[in-house]
């Protein structure tokens, strides 16, 4: 059991966060691909990433330090056993997708949490490719792809999902001819922005793009800040008015920073400055100031660019005046909990007031939360989410399982209890 007190005054710090969870994979597995020497500078340090590395160093790839030795993909090795992608959906559905257009066939598998998970979201889209691709009966893992040619294709993908596009992209490079994605919008684009940058792909609209097969060069990869770790920051200072965060360089994708956008609408006060790119993908700082929040009504394409952060949400809407409704969020039930019943537990638990819906939640805000004690699941987003809330506490709050916390930000703890002492 792990146990947060409210600091007692307006804190104001101004710091960086671990290098962006979703660039970090993205940056290895591209640097994997690629036939030579690349160097990603700044990866996040939490499990998950970890886990792409090894799988890829079970591939062939060499590492030291930033630098990232492969063969390329064309020369990949099949690993001795099963890949692990621990409690990584990301390694599993991207690392699927790169080795969807391998002669051989590779078997992935993760902890007891990704082992439940939806995985037939990826099998039929890469199918349309001309994939092998074998699930289990339930549609879950484990994931046995590779051992055929690919070919181009038009590929739809029903949801608005940054990994299910980014593992057809990768297995799209390697294919016979052009292919196009397309889906609703509302997904993160990283992968996509690089393959442009690196000359793979071409946007056709918002919501498609074009993917040119052929190799991914050898390239750099400074890695940016990650939002979804710093909004943890950013929402302790919401949730103290006069409290100032203030986070440098991280990513601003559109698809990442809903979260800013729903704490300018429920009235805290942010800066964003932009200040460049990495492989056309936009970066800068974020200030939050705290002020009085209020409720509000989150649904659709910004429920989609907020969902990572949507437990946050409901511990904002905890103290916020008014009632604040999350919908249209329904993909929240498949993480690495059920994030939905996980985020009205942990409001309830703590004295707050909370409604479960089929694909959201409600929350009805007071002025204070009493504090009390959290159970994690096992999942980091609930866990660091939890430990915020704290800061809206009158008592302590104890959370089960906090140690999922290191699979985002194994040092999270440390920085925010630092973060809170800032004079």
């Amino acid at each position: 059991m792990t146990t947060f007190r409210a600091p007692g005054t307006a804190f104001r710090a101004s710091l960086r966060v671990p290098g962006d969870k979703s660039l970090s994979h993205r940056a290895l597995i591209f640097a994997g691909m690629a036939a030579g020497r690349s160097r990603v500078i700044g990866l996040g340090t939490g499990d998950d990433v970890a886990a792409t590395r090894r799988c890829l160093e079970a591939l062939g790839v060499g590492f030291d330090g930033d630098t990232v030795d492969s063969p390329g993909v064309c020369a990949w090795t099949p690993s001795k056993k099963a890949l692990d992608a621990g409690n990584s959906g990301t390694t599993m559905r991207l690392l699927a997708g790169a080795l969807a257009g391998r002669p051989f066939k590779s078997t992935l598998v993760g902890d007891s949490s990704l082992m439940v998970r939806p995985m037939r979201r990826i099998a039929e889209p890469l199918g349309a490719l001309g994939a092998s691709v074998d699930i289990g009966p339930d549609g879950t893992p484990p994931v046995t792809v590779g051992g055929g040619a690919l070919h181009g294709a038009h590929v739809h993908v029903p949801i608005a999902s940054a990994q299910v596009r980014s593992a057809v992209a990768l297995a799209a490079v390697q294919a016979e001819g052009r292919s196009t994605i397309d889906s609703p919008a509302g997904f993160r684009d990283h992968t996509e922005r690089w393959l442009v940058s690196l000359g793979r792909a071409g946007r056709r609209s918002e919501t498609s793009i074009e993917i040119d097969p052929g190799p991914l060069p050898p390239a750099e990869y400074p890695i940016p800040g990650d939002l979804s770790s710093a909004a943890f920051l950013l929402a302790a200072a919401a949730l103290r008015p006069g409290a100032e965060v203030a986070v440098r360089t991280v990513t601003l994708n559109p698809g990442r920073t809903g979260f800013l956008d729903v704490l300018e609408q429920m009235g805290a006060r942010v800066q964003r400055r932009f200040i460049g790119e990495v492989h056309g993908d936009p970066v800068g700082d974020v200030g939050v100031t705290g002020a009085g929040l209020h409720g509000i009504e989150i649904g659709g394409e910004l429920a989609v660019r907020t969902l990572d952060e949507l437990p946050l949400v409901g511990v904002l809407a905890a103290v916020a005046d008014g009632r604040t409704r999350v919908s249209g969020a329904g993909e929240l039930r498949v993480k690495e909990t059920d994030r939905v019943a996980a985020s009205v537990a942990l409001v309830r638990a703590l004295g707050g007031d909370a409604e479960e819906q089929a694909e959201g939640f409600t929350v009805t805000g007071k002025s204070k939360l009493d504090g009390g004690e959290v159970d994690a699941r096992g999942d980091h987003r609930i866990a660091m989410a939890g430990a915020v809330a704290a800061v809206a506490c009158d008592g302590e709050v104890s959370i089960r399982g906090f140690e999922a916390s290191s699979v985002s930000w194994p040092e999270f703890a440390t920085v925010l209890e630092r973060t809170w002492s800032s004079p």
